[in-house]
């Protein structure tokens, strides 16, 4: 029982505890000042507003829950736009009506139900908010109150207009000035009086400036004489306006009570709360003053015609009411601005037609066709265009109108192998060879043996009608043309496989080239950039297709005829090669010449005398012959640790194909780590090559002495005094050779092996690349012997796996199944 009360009282302290910081927090937040914030501290709450869901609309809403005042929220909204965070609340996503909680996250009830229904209900909200926004840019007019470049700001710096009335807070200048000189600003009472210094309170409230500057200077007079007699003047304008509070209500975007310059005027508060909404009218948009209708303003007058004749003045109190819209009709299709218009009673669809702008070029105006709701049903009307000035309109009305088809009443159309392709105009009685002159005339290239028309038949399937091309032309044969025809003169070049020829080998641009008549041999050689420096002169091979077998013989087993040529090195034109004319698709190949050679190169580094790049000389230079050449061993030089990169293949050709091949072998063996091992040496182009380079320099010529080849590498290493260890001994490292120690000494050295080690696999790879594995020697291992600069490497035994569960129960199986036919024969037996 103790326990319970316990755990009770420390449930309770939480509570109470969690109560008074949120309670401390929404304290702090009420007496919070934005201007003692800083830029950090402002851009903490905009993430915070963020990560709840607050957009930059939901500001006041969000700000008035945590109680903080009206004048903090316009500056914290100032600083959040000065600072361009407003984009980021632009993107964020507002709450609906569900309340959530004070981390931000959507308060969800006991079950996972209403978290449903409350997600559901904001994407239906959403998406009805956003076709409702949708249906309101259609809206004619609607674009006025979303442009950024008009904003209808009253102009303050114009002239004070003559009807201009005065009232409390305005600001009156009079100017005294010439026999006497006087400036006096003074500012209008709350009672409607302005105090002139020697004269007293003058009543000026209500007054226009006109009347204000007569009645100032009636009485000026009685202390200026001047001014009775015409030596003084007196002038009055209009300096600070006062401010004016208007309510706008009806249906507007943003209703409520603006305060505006006096100057300001129906449009200017129009814009300044968005406009009219989605039900709201453009056209019937009342001022109310003094409880009476004062004026009435439409919207179309300004947007169709510029006029703002009724954009009355606004005064103090006044109220301007946007009504809602009585008919709207929806204009689509091609006309120059597809809106939604809105209209009165006595306009017709001329007017709203008129309202659009009017036709597009492409426009059909036989018949207006328009979608109408009856009281019962859906409905379309045909408008012919004599009826379209006096059709009278009804609200939902939808009209289209379409587009003219495109279809042409006199086209006929010529493509092909004649000088001016294109459209042309069908005449009366006009025929192919008609046509065809019209196009300039056909090319030289043309098939003049047949053309062909493409016609479409009355059921509008195509048709062809063949023609010979210059029966036509001389008007022999000449068929008669018809509407929408398609003419076609082919080319002999296009119906026909290009005519290529072919050079390869010891040319500067080998390649396929455009074949021409009387194509000589050395035109060809001339056309790939003329012959390389290795080219031989002798023995240019040529093979040709077998284009011309008229039957079958199944003894002729030719697959192309092939000649030999020999050319001179200026391409003069040898006599044999002088006759012979090349044919379309031949394949020219120019040989290396046999003796021919470049310079092959060979690289010594390290300890020796004159290191560097040394040229091949003979074909049976040795290793032995580049040492010499190169000065031979520095004293320093560890003969024993030299070894040789050599190629592992010659060329690019030699390597695709060689990669092509592990590819094969890989999915063949599926062994990934020598194919990968070997892939990497390929790629590298290089292979070590172990040598013993005391055994070639002791005996020059040896089978040790290699002969050398084309990007050879030979490095010749300092003298080597140390051994590294690697793989399974407990403490891999490099340590210091010593030639009294053995393998095993090495292996003690470095902390013995370890239980995971496989002893018999152990190996050494010396300094030249060379290497030796251990050898078993009845029920021993014989280790190899240990070298400077040896890496001794001890693998680790593999992995063994034991049976899985499902392959011991399946051999559980097979043994009991074992023992069943046993003991059944046993059985039987007896």
């Amino acid at each position: 029982m103790l326990k319970r009360i316990l755990l009770l009282q420390l449930l309770l302290m939480t509570f109470g505890y969690c109560v008074h910081a949120q309670s401390g927090m929404q304290v702090q937040m009420s007496q919070m000042k934005v201007d003692n914030l800083s830029d950090d501290q402002i851009r903490q709450i905009v993430a915070q507003m963020k990560s709840k869901g607050v957009n930059y609309s939901q500001i006041d809403d969000y700000a008035a829950q945590r109680g903080i005042p009206d004048v903090e929220v316009s500056k914290l909204k100032a600083r959040i736009t000065q600072l361009n965070l407003d984009k980021e609340l632009t993107s964020a996503r507002g709450n609906d009506i569900f309340s959530s909680d004070t981390s931000g996250r959507q308060y969800s009830g006991p079950s996972d139900t209403i978290y449903y229904w409350r997600e559901m209900y904001k994407q239906i909200k959403d998406k009805e908010d956003f076709e409702k926004e949708q249906r309101r840019r259609k809206i004619f007019g609607t674009e006025l109150f979303s442009n950024q470049n008009l904003t209808f700001e009253p102009n303050l710096r114009m002239a004070t207009p003559s009807n201009y009335r005065i009232a409390a807070d305005d600001e009156l200048i009079i100017d005294v000035y010439g026999y006497s000189e006087v400036q006096n600003v003074l500012k209008v009472t709350p009672e409607g009086y302005i105090r002139i210094p020697y004269l007293g309170p003058v009543y000026v409230n209500g007054l226009t400036i006109e009347e204000a500057r007569t009645r100032i200077t009636k009485q000026l007079s009685t202390i200026y004489g001047g001014i009775k007699t015409g030596n003084t003047s007196v002038q009055v304008s209009l300096g600070n306006i006062r401010s004016i509070k208007v309510t706008l209500i009806g249906e507007i975007t943003r209703p409520g009570t603006y305060t505006l310059p006096s100057l300001a005027t129906v449009a200017n508060a129009l814009y300044v709360s968005g406009g009219p909404d989605e039900n709201g009218s453009f056209r019937s948009i009342d001022v109310i003053r003094n409880g009476r209708k004062f004026a009435s303003f439409d919207l179309y007058d300004f947007l169709l015609h510029g006029d703002l004749t009724n954009n009355v003045v606004l005064q103090d109190q006044d109220i301007v009411k946007v009504n809602p819209y009585k008919m709207r009709v929806e204009l689509l299709g091609e006309i120059k601005r597809p809106a939604i218009f809105e209209t009165k009673e006595n306009e017709t669809l001329q007017q709203v037609i008129d309202f659009s702008g009017g036709y597009t070029d492409n426009s059909f105006r036989d018949v207006i066709r328009a979608l109408r709701i009856t009281s019962k049903a859906r409905e379309f009307v045909n408008i012919p265009v004599d009826s379209v000035a006096f059709f009278r309109l009804k609200s939902g009305d939808k009209f289209y109108v379409d587009s003219i088809i495109s279809r042409y009443t006199n086209r006929v159309t010529i493509a092909g192998a004649v000088f001016h392709p294109g459209e042309y105009a069908l005449e009366e009685k006009m025929t192919v060879g008609d046509l065809i002159k019209r196009a300039d005339g056909i090319q030289e290239v043309a098939a003049t043996s047949r053309g062909v028309i493409r016609r479409l038949q009355e059921d509008f399937t195509p048709a062809f009608i063949n023609f010979n091309v210059l029966d036509a032309i001389e008007g022999k044969n000449n068929p008669a043309l018809q509407r929408e025809d398609s003419v076609v003169i082919f080319s002999k070049l296009a119906i026909r496989e290009p005519y290529m020829v072919k050079i390869a080998g010891e040319v500067n641009n080998p390649g396929y080239f455009s074949y021409g008549d009387s194509m000589r041999l050395e035109d060809l050689i001339l056309m790939a950039g003329g012959l390389r420096d290795a080219a031989s002169l002798k023995h240019v091979e040529i093979s040709r297709r077998i284009r011309t077998r008229e039957a079958f013989d199944s003894t002729d087993i030719r697959m192309a005829i092939t000649d030999q040529f020999d050319i001179n090195a200026d391409l003069s034109g040898s006599p044999e090669a002088a006759s012979y004319v090349l044919h379309p698709f031949d394949e020219v190949v120019v040989r290396r010449s046999p003796s021919y050679s470049q310079q092959a190169n060979v690289q010594v580094n390290g300890e020796v005398v004159y290191p560097g790049l040394y040229a091949i000389n003979t074909k049976k230079e040795r290793i032995s012959d580049l040492i010499k050449r190169a000065g031979g061993l520095r004293p320093e030089a560890s003969a024993e640790g030299a070894l040789l990169l050599r190629r592992t293949f010659i060329n690019e050709q030699d390597s695709t194909f060689l990669l092509s091949k592990l590819e094969v072998f890989n999915n063949k063996v599926k062994d990934s780590i020598d194919v990968a091992r070997t892939r990497a040496t390929v790629e590298r182009n290089q292979q070590l090559l172990g040598i013993q380079l005391e055994e070639i320099l002791e005996h020059p010529g040896s089978k040790y002495d290699l002969y050398l080849e084309e990007g050879d590498v030979i490095r010749i290493p300092k003298k080597l005094q140390t051994v590294q260890l690697f793989g399974e001994v407990y403490f891999p490292k490099k340590v210091r050779f010593d030639n009294g120690f053995s393998f095993r000494s090495y292996v003690r050295g470095a902390g013995g092996f370890t239980s995971q080690a496989l002893k018999r696999r152990s190996y050494i790879v010396y300094a030249n690349g060379e290497v030796k594995s251990t050898r078993k020697m009845l029920f021993f291992n014989s280790y190899p012997k240990v070298k400077p600069g040896a890496e001794i490497y001890v693998p680790a035994k593999p992995e063994r796996k034991g049976l899985s569960a499902a392959a011991t129960v399946g051999l559980a199986s097979a043994l009991a199944s074992l023992a069943l036919i046993v003991v059944t024969i046993i059985n039987s037996t007896k």
